[in-house]
């Protein structure tokens, strides 16, 4: 068993890790009060090659793996998990078209991408979350492709996405097996993105309500088969949970680092109040989980990267890595005491972004269920 990195995955990690310093840390705290993408981060981003590393070189890509993915984006995510998040949403979006897209497919959409476009991953609806089956979102064949009718919500960079991938029944009565999965062009006629809703956290990252007044997708736009769509779907998280839980352990780093940092400074009763047992021993605590969640992390991506199952892997790392950095961020403002509740420090701020992360890309509840169905399995 190896725990090393290679070099180039530590220069990589570097080069993140500097441009999160650099670039988003100064930015993170108007982005958040304005509740704006600075679109300024992406290009830059993009230059360096930070974005679009699992795309294949043939199209514009980095060529890397889920791993690379994991490393980077948890140092975008250190910087602010808003901006992080915003950055890498478009690497959701092109696991569904890199697993069952067409060669004609691929170089389309991809060298898009590449060029700095955006892209969504649609999937959620107002009464479909958890419950994927549910979708009521239809595509009705017609001559020469689809009508797609319906709605979606909490889409992320929906407002600043060129094209999406849309999940939407083509067997409105066949649950799962009726899914079926289209790229979608965002300037379709019928196509519609709300205002960017407001939330508690992440408020960087835009999420909309998206709206499908039978929008025209010709049958070319088709990912896979009729009724492949849910495997599609199930097949994309297995490959993008490492990148969310990479998202957590940006979270818990950045916590573990303003608390460590005033701990450090903070006197009470004559001393740091790091060397009061009460205070260290959470920091203690934060390191320990911290680096549980990044072993796991790691070993769902690596995984991945070897073509083994990964299922319950990426279920776990997602499940403990957002559980954990919400504890943290909830024990960085312990740390602070009443100076983490003021928006004047950053932790407060952590608090709002963490807690999202144990809702999206599957509950934390949802991942127990698939630990508990992989178990029930062996």
């Amino acid at each position: 068993m190896h725990f090393q990195l290679t070099d180039e995955q530590k220069m990589i990690q570097e080069l993140a890790r500097t441009f999160a310093d650099r670039e988003i840390i100064p930015l993170a705290a108007k982005a958040d009060r304005d509740e704006q993408f600075p679109i300024a981060v992406q290009a830059k981003a993009l230059e360096l090659g930070l974005l679009n590393l699992a795309l294949p070189t043939e199209y514009g890509g980095g060529g890397l793996g889920a791993m690379e993915v994991a490393l980077v984006t948890e140092q975008l995510c250190r910087g602010c998990l808003g901006i992080g998040a915003a950055l890498s949403i478009s690497a959701l979006a092109s696991e569904p078209i890199l697993i069952a897209g067409t060669p004609a497919q691929q170089q389309a959409y991809f060298s898009r991408l590449a060029a700095g476009q955006f892209a969504s991953f649609a999937l959620t609806e107002p009464a479909a979350g958890s419950d994927v089956a549910a979708l009521r979102t239809q595509a009705k064949r017609v001559d020469g492709g689809y009508k797609l009718t319906g709605s979606k919500i909490w889409i992320s960079n929906a407002s600043l996405a060129s094209f999406m991938v849309v999940f939407a029944k083509t067997d409105m009565d066949a649950g799962h097996k009726g899914i079926s999965a289209f790229v979608v062009e965002r300037e379709a006629p019928g196509l519609s993105v709300g205002e960017p809703l407001g939330k508690l956290g992440q408020r960087a990252a835009p999420v909309c309500e998206v709206f499908f007044d039978e929008v025209h997708v010709p049958e070319s736009s088709r990912l896979g088969q009729e009724g492949e769509g849910f495997s599609i779907a199930m097949r994309t998280f297995d490959r993008s949970r490492p990148m969310a839980a990479a998202f957590a352990l940006g979270v818990m780093q950045r916590c573990l680092d303003e608390a460590l940092a005033y701990a450090k400074e903070r006197r009470s009763m004559g001393k740091a109040i790091l060397e009061h047992q009460a205070v260290g021993h959470k920091l203690a605590e934060m390191s320990m989980k911290l680096e549980a969640a990044r072993l796991l992390t790691y070993q769902a991506a690596w995984r991945a990267d070897q073509g083994q199952p990964n299922t319950a892997e990426c279920a776990m790392a997602k499940a403990f890595a957002c559980d954990a950095a919400m504890w943290a961020a909830t024990e960085a403002i312990q740390v602070y005491g009443g100076m983490g509740y003021s928006t004047e420090f950053p932790v407060e701020k952590l608090f709002r972004d963490a807690k999202v992360l144990q809702i999206y890309e599957g509950t934390s509840e949802i991942q127990r269920n698939i630990i508990l169905r992989e178990l029930t399995r062996a």
